[in-house]
């Protein structure tokens, strides 16, 4: 006797719905304007256009000042935890990506036209720089600060304190391991960030904010925006909130554009390189551009006990 086989019906596809994300929320871009993503074209298919894969908010001018105002919330909070919290939760963020790595091996295969296989590798290696970060958060003020040796009845300490908001444009071309190597050093080190997402592959960037959402750190420390990049990097650079600029998704036109209206109130501006190859093993150049130093002085002998920093 045969055994009936049970027929199921076809079922819908359920397509994804990519939101900003902005102080530990998931709005969508106040403008309620979207553009379309799509795969990456090869070089004899440039002309062309890739499938599409999604609709990605197109953040406005004021997506981007409420991104201000919430890393400037969270930044007390955040650059007042112990840096060995901040690793803890950094190293909770790459737990969360491991958990979640197929979805970026995908992400991350059509954003850039990779095989499975190569994809597998750029995540793999963005997942161990969170931990390479992770690391380094109470190391990093025992490698740039410390005594300094002074003349007269005095001794003076250094340390490193971090800048404030920085705004973080994106690398256009690496979705994901670029994306992680600019967001990782100026969170470890105590800042906060505005992220503008790569703007022809933002939705490993989008992504991300939903792993930040589900791990332990606090809303409001990274804030992730996708849309037109000089839309949106142009009121950032300006903002007389914002502390910093790291310019790395920026082409050399808008990077000089921004570099000028950054100037208006003495920003720090990490300029691109010529050649950023995101694969190599980071120094600690990305984490000691965000930080400012502390010096206090204080006296021996028969000064007295009182001291004074600057």
């Amino acid at each position: 006797m045969s055994e009936k086989t049970e027929k199921t019906e076809p079922r819908l596809s359920v397509f994804k719905t990519y939101k900003l994300y902005v102080g530990g929320k998931f709005p969508r871009s106040e403008s309620g304007r979207v553009y379309e993503v799509t795969t990456k074209t090869s070089a004899a298919g440039a002309a062309g256009k890739g499938n599409w894969l999604a609709n990605a908010p197109l953040s406005s001018r004021k997506d981007a000042r409420d991104a201000v105002v919430a890393a400037r919330k969270a930044f007390g909070g955040w650059s007042g935890a112990t840096a060995y919290n901040r690793g803890q939760i950094l190293y909770r963020v790459a737990e969360m990506l491991e958990g979640r790595k197929a979805q970026f091996v995908h992400e991350v295969a059509d954003a850039e036209g990779l095989s499975k296989s190569k994809a597998a590798v750029q995540v793999d290696a963005a997942i161990d720089r969170w931990v390479w970060y992770a690391g380094w958060t109470d190391k990093i003020a025992q490698v740039v600060g410390g005594g300094n040796p002074v003349a007269g009845p005095y001794f003076n300490l250094s340390s490193p304190e971090p800048t404030g908001v920085v705004t973080v444009l994106a690398p256009q071309e690496s979705s994901f391991l670029g994306l992680v190597s600019v967001i990782a050093p100026v969170i470890a080190t105590g800042n906060t960030a505005v992220v503008v997402a790569s703007e022809k592959s933002p939705l490993p960037a989008l992504s991300l904010g939903e792993v930040l959402a589900t791990s332990d750190l606090p809303g409001g420390v990274v804030n992730i925006l996708s849309g037109r990049t000089a839309e949106i990097a142009t009121p950032l650079a300006a903002h007389q909130d914002v502390n910093a600029i790291d310019l790395a998704g920026a082409d050399d036109v808008l990077a000089k554009e921004l570099e000028i209206a950054a100037a208006d109130n003495l920003k720090r501006v990490l300029r691109p390189q010529p050649v950023d190859n995101w694969s190599e093993t980071p120094g600690i150049d990305r984490m000691t551009a965000f930080l400012e130093t502390k010096t206090v002085w204080h006296p021996t002998g028969s000064l007295g006990a009182s001291g004074s920093s600057y």
